[in-house]
């Protein structure tokens, strides 16, 4: 018969439980509003500029340029929304998050290119919006509400892309423009910077 387990041992045990539950249950709350507000005036002025190009090339490269500075701003904002609040982004909601967040994003790089070179430029917008807002809804199942509902908005505008792909600039303009700062504001208000 094993000797029983010393009452100190059984504390720590239950306590590591404890605090390995509490991780799994809590939500990622390091979405930074205002840096949603600023990836959003970046894509205004992107759709702006890219609406003026002759070429898709062109065109693309404008928007390929945004999504550095978008990925720039928001994953600044959000490290520093994230010590503000002793949140870490590698463990817990943080990493789930993630780990639901970026894969949609790696297929829209990978459809991005066989699309383009596949002379099908004019469904980039429709993959670019589905996708992120594939990552949105299910990074967002791990964050405040409001995050997936935002993703959801992404998704009905990359349908409407795939309808009218005569509109993809202005659809990208009203997605990454106008939602994210729509819900920037909104994320900022109520969940804090």
């Amino acid at each position: 018969m094993a000797s029983p387990q010393p009452l100190a041992d059984r504390a720590l045990d239950n306590l590591r439980y404890i605090r390995a539950t509490m991780e799994r249950a809590g939500s990622f709350t390091a979405v930074p509003g205002w840096g949603q507000v600023a990836v959003g005036a970046t894509a205004l002025v992107a759709a702006l500029v890219a609406g003026r190009q002759q070429s898709s090339l062109n065109w693309l490269v404008v928007w390929l340029a945004e999504a550095i500075v978008a990925m720039t701003i928001g994953g600044w904002t959000m490290l520093r929304k994230a010590r503000a609040v002793n949140d870490s982004l590698l463990s817990g909601p943080g990493r789930r998050f993630g780990l639901s967040f970026l894969p949609p994003l790696f297929v829209g790089g990978v459809l991005s290119v066989a699309l383009y070179f596949g002379g099908a430029q004019a469904l980039l917008p429709a993959v670019w919006l589905l996708l992120y807002g594939t990552g949105v809804v299910t990074g967002g199942a791990f964050s405040v509400r409001v995050v997936p509902v935002m993703g959801l908005g992404f998704l009905v505008l990359g349908t409407v892309a795939l309808i009218a792909p005569g509109w993809g600039n202005w659809l990208l303009a009203a997605g990454f423009g106008g939602l994210h700062m729509v819900f920037g504001f909104w994320i900022a208000r109520r969940y804090g910077g």
